[in-house]
């Protein structure tokens, strides 16, 4: 953890329109957490949006999985850039030559680059549904496939279940950036709904993610939807 900087908890967004993302931007402090900006936020509300919750102080982490030919990907990086993001996310699956035209883009900017972080295979995937979109050997073994893949390409991390995050700590080393979705409080008092996975397969307490090796937790449900929101975050973080 001694590469990476506090706060380690990114609060998801998913789910809110623009007044409601204020409204938890309020709640919370940029001091104990940051904010994940992802597709339905992003396209309901656009940059403004993030550039209004960056004014609050939060560090924004912009989630869109760019998946695209290399230049389109490459521009798109280098806009986020310019919007003054802290991490962004591409699609390892995008090819070599798509995360290298990213990397050169965003190396090529001339200010505080964001972290590249590549999406390798998403939570929300069990083991039958990999079968069922073509990608042979198991969960695990393509995340670790992915993730030394953008390494190679200069990345600075992936996206991986934190039941990975431990054979990917081994396999890239120290100095890769592990995020982590899918992470759900084992305290039920959290969240209003409680901790369900809702739709994420392969889950973990914050507590668990951490000691397997993630440097990251990006949490949604459990702090958005909790009944006080600030207090779900301080929970979590005392448990922490």
């Amino acid at each position: 953890m001694s590469h990476f900087r506090e706060p380690y908890i990114i609060v998801a967004l998913d789910g809110c329109d623009e007044s409601r993302a204020l409204n938890l931007a309020e709640q919370l402090n940029p001091q104990y957490c940051r904010l994940k900006v992802g597709k339905e936020l992003f396209t309901r509300c656009g940059p403004q949006l993030v550039q209004r919750l960056q004014d609050k102080g939060y560090s924004i982490f912009l989630d869109l999985k760019y998946h695209d030919i290399p230049n389109t990907v490459a521009s798109a990086c280098l806009a986020a850039a310019e919007l003054g993001v802290w991490m962004l996310t591409l699609h390892v699956l995008g090819g070599m030559n798509m995360m290298l035209a990213a990397r050169e883009a965003i190396d090529g900017y001339i200010g505080q680059r964001p972290l590249l972080i590549g999406v390798t295979i998403l939570t929300s995937h069990n083991e039958l549904e990999i079968k069922k979109i073509g990608l042979a050997d198991t969960a695990a073994a393509n995340v670790t496939r992915l993730a030394l893949m953008a390494a190679e390409c200069g990345l600075d991390g992936v996206t991986c279940s934190a039941r990975e995050a431990a054979q990917l700590r081994t396999a890239c080393g120290d100095a890769c950036c592990l995020v982590t979705p899918g992470v759900r409080p084992a305290n039920s008092v959290v969240s209003s709904q409680g901790s369900k996975p809702d739709d994420q397969q392969r889950v973990m307490t914050p507590q668990a993610a951490l000691a397997a090796g993630s440097n990251y937790l990006v949490i949604g449900r459990p702090i958005t939807q909790a009944i006080d929101p600030a207090q779900a975050l301080t929970t979590i973080l005392e448990q922490l």
